[in-house]
């Protein structure tokens, strides 16, 4: 018999043990335990507990279902090792296929020295760098794994990072993340399993185009980004997984007779508090005792909505750029969360009617435009824009730092926001960010920090699928993930990447 047992409370420092003697008071001598869900509940900030819910059992454990193999199956490319191209590829090796992982960018290691080269040096590899490489963008972003989807699969992606050495505490926690640095050690356990079980990885090696064969495709054409050397091969099912920032890669599928379609997206700037000035709005003189404090606002102070989005708690702005001559930030903590400073991406919606055109890649090109300019403005060095944030609302240039430093390892430069940004998205921002402070205290503190320009929210584009997911005019291929405009973040994306490999594994089995 299992039983499960809600509502638990534990004050703040009181240990775990505790909900182990709540299970042995509800059935003696039971053999497994585990918690279900955990959660702070910090609604008074004077009587600040956690809740748990737990399951109790007097079973011993049954061994996993293993997931039916198929004996011969195909050789199934999958272009983009984030998230999506990742969790797909796991589960096509669970089913006995042996996918050959195709990823412009270099492996987490090598990845991370270049990355690290570019925030001191200025030195951009296209290829290889926040936005491109194993794991995707979500490598540098924290490895926050919350999501508003409901998909059932959202359970199966936390339990294969927790399989692939993940914090036990991902599959519970109500906002669970990873943390980077553990992220990257998750990454290199999945590439081993994969390698392992028969599949491949082509690293520095892009996407180039289709060998096209009736209403499909026979091949994918390649390049090696080190060497320029050009390879074939041969598929008639590929996922495409390529992310929100691959844009020579949009161009190359809008060639080849992808349909796609553009879709709505948000930009606007980073923002920066003390991460103790958080705790103490969140969780009052308690907050020493706790995690670093996260929040989520949203703000309809103005006709477009703004929302601040992949919150980083005791975290650090990064140079995101992945295009020479444009400034691109993001947000990145580690597991500890325990940097001086908490930032957020603060967003504002953004219109197709903002930057209407014909063309397909109006948007895309909107946000470019928008990278360029604050390129060009902060020294052509990849140094950010900066403003403090009272000079923002007044309209004043800012002239030096108060009690909050930048953490934005390119540099930065202060130049006024409004030179950057467009007209709507500046109203909204000095609209939301006084309604918010009335809701977090101390969010409109005129010391706050505010870095631009925040741009690769989300894709620009959507790859259109049908009821199968196969791409409407590319038979065998299978848009997944972000890039594909059909999820977003890493949860989210992990799941429809797993999802395709269910629907490809059901295709060749019923052959």
């Amino acid at each position: 018999m299992t039983i499960r047992l809600d509502n638990i409370k534990l004050k703040i420092g009181e240990s775990e043990d505790m909900l182990l003697e709540a299970a042995r008071k509800k059935m003696r001598g039971f053999k497994r335990f585990g918690i279900i869900k955990k959660s702070l509940d910090a609604r008074d900030k004077s009587n600040i507990f956690w809740v748990y819910s737990v399951w109790v059992s007097d079973e011993e454990e049954l061994p996993c279902a293993q997931p039916e193999k198929l004996k011969n199956p195909p050789a199934v490319p999958v272009i983009g090792s984030g998230p999506a191209g990742l969790f797909c590829a796991l589960r096509l090796v669970e089913h006995g296929f042996k996918p050959i992982i195709i990823e412009r960018g270099e492996r987490v290691e090598d990845r991370k020295r270049s990355t690290e080269k570019f925030f001191e040096s200025g030195k951009l590899d296209e290829n290889s760098n926040v936005q491109f490489g194993e794991g995707g963008a979500g490598t540098f972003s924290d490895g926050k794994l919350n999501t508003q989807t409901h998909d059932n699969l959202n359970r199966d992606v936390l339990k294969l990072f927790k399989r692939f050495g993940a914090p036990e505490e991902v599959v519970y926690l109500n906002k669970p993340h990873i943390g980077s640095d553990k992220l990257y050690e998750v990454l290199k356990n999945i590439r081993a399993y994969i390698e392992e079980c028969g599949g491949q990885y082509l690293f520095n090696t892009k996407f180039c185009g289709f060998v096209k064969s009736g209403d499909g495709f026979k091949a994918l054409l390649l390049q090696n980004v080190r060497t320029g050397e050009c390879s074939e091969i041969k598929a008639e099912c590929a996922v495409l997984a390529v992310g929100h920032s691959a844009r020579d890669t949009f161009i190359i599928l809008d060639k080849s007779g992808v349909v796609m379609q553009p879709r709505d997206f948000a930009l606007g700037v980073r923002i920066e508090h003390l991460t103790s000035e958080i705790g103490l709005a969140q969780y009052g003189k308690n907050y020493i005792k706790l995690p670093a404090a996260d929040y989520k606002l949203v703000s309809r102070a103005h006709e477009r909505t703004v929302f601040t989005f992949c919150m980083c708690p005791g975290g650090v702005v990064i140079p995101s750029s992945s295009e020479q001559g444009g400034v691109v930030t993001n947000g990145m903590s580690l597991y500890s969360r325990s940097g001086e400073n908490s930032n957020s991406a603060l967003m504002v919606q953004m219109k197709q009617e903002d930057f209407a055109s014909e063309s397909l890649f109006a948007g895309m090109e909107f946000q470019r435009a928008i990278e360029r300019r604050a390129f060009d403005l902060c020294g052509k060095n990849y140094k950010a824009p900066v403003q403090l944030c009272g000079d923002f609302l007044r309209g004043r240039v800012s002239d030096g730092f108060k009690s909050i430093k930048p953490t934005y390892a390119a540099g930065v430069t202060f130049v006024p926001l409004d030179a950057v940004l467009p007209k709507i998205t500046v109203e909204a921002l000095k609209a939301a960010i006084p309604d918010m402070g009335r809701r977090l205290n101390g969010f409109a503190n005129p010391d706050a920090v505010l870095t631009g320009v925040e741009t690769r929210f989300s894709s620009p584009l959507r790859i259109l699928r049908g009821e199968d997911c196969q791409s409407v005019s590319m038979k065998g291929l299978y848009p997944c993930g972000e890039g594909s405009g059909y999820s977003g973040g890493i949860t989210s994306s992990a799941a429809d990447g797993l999802k395709i490999a269910e629907l490809i594994f059901e295709k060749y089995k019923n052959h």
